[in-house]
């Protein structure tokens, strides 16, 4: 059976951040490819002299050749992205007699029940954002084991021991700024272009659901 690796990143995902959209996604690595992505990318970092933690943040008029390039690298791939999206105004959680922690759990249930396949194991990573983390790690592998059976292993980790997680962090920033209609650094607005173009799809509004590369669910909430 193959193994994939999923790198989860969520964004603007607290309750009360006065954020428009909480975005949650992954990138998925086949488990036998990630020597060869890992050597790649570490070459692309040489040769553009790029040091740092690759991230949304750090996108800059002065590195956008080498964030170009790892656009390009990714949609020559492999590499798989998907996220949803949530209109946070539109979260109603009294209708359904629940808090907010059971929804954000509800919406992580989301990102991955839809490609998870029975057929295949799983190792899923997620980012360390705060104490909590190891209380949301338990939660989530309950509700994945119960309905999966195929999560090799469920676990934290910080964004700079893995280039991938570091990439969700880019795409889904993306998809944010672009959301939130921010076109102040033009090295951004240029980098959102250039995904739009090599997936050939807005990333304002869901992809068709069979899109593999770059998936998008905009979840709407009755």
């Amino acid at each position: 059976m193959p193994t994939y690796n999923l790198y989860c990143d969520e964004s603007c995902h607290l309750e009360n951040d006065n954020m428009p959209y909480m975005l949650l996604g992954y990138v998925c690595v086949p488990y036998n490819q990630m020597r060869q992505h890992n050597e790649r990318i570490k070459q692309l970092k040489e040769q553009h002299h790029f040091y740092g933690e690759i991230k949304w943040s750090k996108v800059s008029n002065s590195q956008h050749r080498f964030y170009n390039d790892l656009i390009d690298y990714f949609f020559a791939t492999d590499l798989f992205f998907r996220a949803i999206v949530i209109k946070k105004e539109k979260i109603n959680n009294s209708n359904f007699n629940q808090d907010y922690n059971t929804f954000y759990y509800k919406m992580y249930y989301q990102l991955l029940n839809h490609k998870l396949d029975t057929l295949s194991h799983y190792n899923i990573y997620l980012d360390i954002k705060d104490t909590l983390s190891t209380g949301k790690i338990n939660h989530l592998r309950s509700i994945l084991h119960t309905k999966f059976g195929v999560i090799r292993n469920l676990q934290n980790i910080h964004s700079n021991e893995s280039v991938f997680l570091q990439i969700t962090d880019l795409i889904m920033g993306a998809i944010g700024y672009h959301l939130r209609g921010n076109k102040r650094v033009l090295a951004k607005t240029n980098l959102i272009n250039r995904i739009q173009k090599h997936s050939q799809h807005q990333i304002d509004r869901s992809t068709p659901k069979n899109e593999d590369k770059l998936n998008l669910f905009f979840i709407e909430l009755q």
